[in-house]
């Protein structure tokens, strides 16, 4: 069975981590795999967005713990867990959330941009309760995401958390009933898909920079982004389909 499956519906690439039998967890084969579709989605301008997700019911349990007592670690240098949680895509991604997403996989779910969870969907870092430590981002995005009290005991205690809690503490976009996260992140992905690529791309990159730029450098740093959409010919062409009450046609430059 193939760990990893990469499907292009229209502009929208969907990645479903295959291994259903062990939860989804994560090995170095699925975090390879992954980190090629990531590379593929980015180099390609007809896709404007994708999704993770996971097969039979759970997105993912992390780490195959199994081979780590095996001596097999699934971080990818310079790329991390699962190919993503160092370095996300470009473009945006959103992950599509059944059941489990625990350790490694509420990691990969945190480097995503937008999160979409049914109501199965559990979320937590146990890495403590197994001597480990949630180092492919966990214990760092999700201190940004929540308070950081809250975040501290998710943290410290390898609690988990329901879809409910994490709805109401901010962390999902769109919480559904079961079964239904894929087809609501497909819904989101194409609203996403149907903008302005450069528009898209940019906005990404400023709100996911900013966060490290100095204060007395904020308009400077962020100017040449903005002046490179604004003189693209998709500016005028979303301009000019404004004018004339059509659809713009894109060309990504």
């Amino acid at each position: 069975m193939t760990p990893v499956l990469a499907e292009r519906q229209g502009e929208i690439l969907v990645v479903t981590l295959n291994r259903p039998e062990r939860r989804n967890a994560v090995t170095l084969e699925v975090s390879e795999r992954v980190a090629q579709a990531m590379d593929e989605f980015d180099a390609d301008p007809a896709l404007r967005c994708a999704i993770i997700t996971g097969a039979g019911g759970h997105f993912s349990s992390g780490m195959d713990l199994k081979a780590f007592v095996d001596g097999a670690r699934p971080e990818l240098d310079g790329r991390g867990f699962a190919g993503v949680t160092e370095a996300p895509p470009a473009k945006p991604l959103i992950a599509a959330v059944e059941g489990f997403a625990l350790a490694g996989g509420f990691e990969l779910a945190l480097a995503c941009d937008l999160i979409v969870a049914s109501d199965t969907a559990v979320f937590g870092l146990p890495e403590p309760t197994r001597g480990l430590v949630a180092g492919s981002g966990g214990l760092i995005r999700l201190a940004r995401r929540i308070p950081s009290n809250i975040a501290m005991e998710y943290g410290l205690t390898g609690a988990q958390m329901d879809a409910a809690t994490a709805q109401r503490l901010g962390l999902l976009n769109r919480l559904v009933p079961a079964g239904q996260a894929l087809g609501a992140a497909l819904e989101l992905a194409r609203t996403v898909a149907a903008n302005a690529p450069l528009s898209v791309a940019t906005s990404k990159r400023i709100m996911v920079e900013q966060a490290s730029w100095p204060a007395d450098r904020l308009w400077d740093i962020q100017r040449p982004l903005v002046d490179a959409v604004v003189g693209s010919r998709d500016a005028q062409e979303g301009a000019r389909a404004f004018a004339e009450k059509r659809q713009p046609v894109w060309e990504g430059r």
